[in-house]
């Protein structure tokens, strides 16, 4: 997880708690891993390193041409100029993509004073930055230019060179980095601007485990000449990976399809959850196959849904599964 100063939210270590023991049906679904290359193309992501100068949006659309897809998209766009991570998602899995909107994110940067400033005085200044910020988003920025709040988790200035400052800032998501050197160039009274970006985390994702534009055009070849799933089973992950920074609640089978179909979530439908969950949580409804279902509204908290029998535990926010894939026993009841 890295050392304790360098802590995303999504870094929150939750035991699983088990309500009830129930079984699966193996008819019904199949685990992320069991699916096929076809399904993972529709049901899968891709944890991308974006390379330097194209748009994100250019890099989806290659990504689209490289795997012969309709429907591809990116969660948190990168400047042309920043490369780092970039998670895409395949077909249907797109409808997981808002979750990143509340994973906490990580960049390297180098910013550039405008002035000499004694290496003390750039190190404080920065800490001063830890905590939450006020920003008005730059006047090239694709949303509204209004003073937003957003959290700096962490702020480390890792090297300074003459007037280069290395750093590492661990963020809110739609925390404007280059904004933020601008703000510290301020405070310090000499002008700043951010020179280079790179953005290595965003929730469990991190560029240890992402791959770039080559590797997807040949794992896709290799597996399409040689019938070879391996490497296309590396680069293409299932959309469930998307999921990773949020708590879960597990459903039992007959609770799945109800779900699929928009209805709230009710007590009797939980065998397991996460410890730790607050009334008003984004949580992640997944089935005893590890499949993602839903997006939900915790309307409960972990000890709430534990000691209860009865009530409505969760209500739907987006959801993410066919309709279909689990039988409906709800309607019958």
């Amino acid at each position: 997880m890295g050392d304790k100063k360098h802590l995303l939210p999504s870094d929150k270590k939750r035991k699983r708690l088990i309500k009830v023991n129930v079984k699966t049906n193996p008819n019904y679904g199949k685990s992320p891993s069991e699916r096929s290359i076809r399904e993972l193309l529709n049901y899968g992501m891709i944890n991308l390193d974006k390379p330097s100068g194209p748009t994100s949006h250019q890099v989806v659309a290659w990504i689209k041409e490289i795997l012969e897809i309709d429907k591809a998209g990116h969660g948190g766009t990168l400047d042309p100029n920043a490369t780092g991570i970039l998670p895409v998602a395949l077909g249907d899995a797109t409808r997981a993509l808002q979750v990143l909107l509340s994973a906490g994110k990580e960049y390297v940067g180098i910013m550039k004073l405008h002035k000499d400033v004694d290496e003390k005085k750039v190190t404080d200044t920065c800490n001063i930055f830890v905590g939450d910020v006020f920003q008005v988003p730059p006047l090239r920025s694709a949303v509204k230019r209004i003073r937003r709040k957003r959290r700096i988790y962490y702020l480390e200035v890792i090297q300074i060179k003459d007037r280069e400052v290395l750093f590492r800032v661990g963020c809110e998501a739609g925390t404007y980095v280059r904004t933020l050197c601008v703000d510290i160039g301020k405070k310090l009274g000499c002008g700043a601007h951010l020179a280079e970006l790179r953005r290595t985390r965003i929730g469990y994702l991190r560029e240890e485990g992402s791959v770039i534009l080559q590797d997807i055009k040949d794992a896709y070849v290799f597996w399409k000449e040689e019938k070879d799933e391996k490497e296309l089973r590396s680069t293409v992950l299932p959309m469930e990976r998307l999921l990773d920074h949020l708590p879960k609640i597990v459903v039992r089978d007959s609770a799945v399809d109800a779900v699929c179909h928009g209805a709230n979530l009710a007590i009797p439908g939980v065998v397991e959850v996460d410890s730790d969950i607050i009334k008003g949580d984004l949580v992640a409804v997944l089935t005893l196959k590890a499949e993602g279902v839903a997006l939900m509204k915790a309307l409960m908290s972990t000890e709430e849904i534990m000691q209860k029998d009865t009530g409505i535990c969760a209500s739907p926010e987006r959801v993410l599964m066919n309709k279909g894939t689990y039988p409906s026993i709800w309607k019958k009841s």
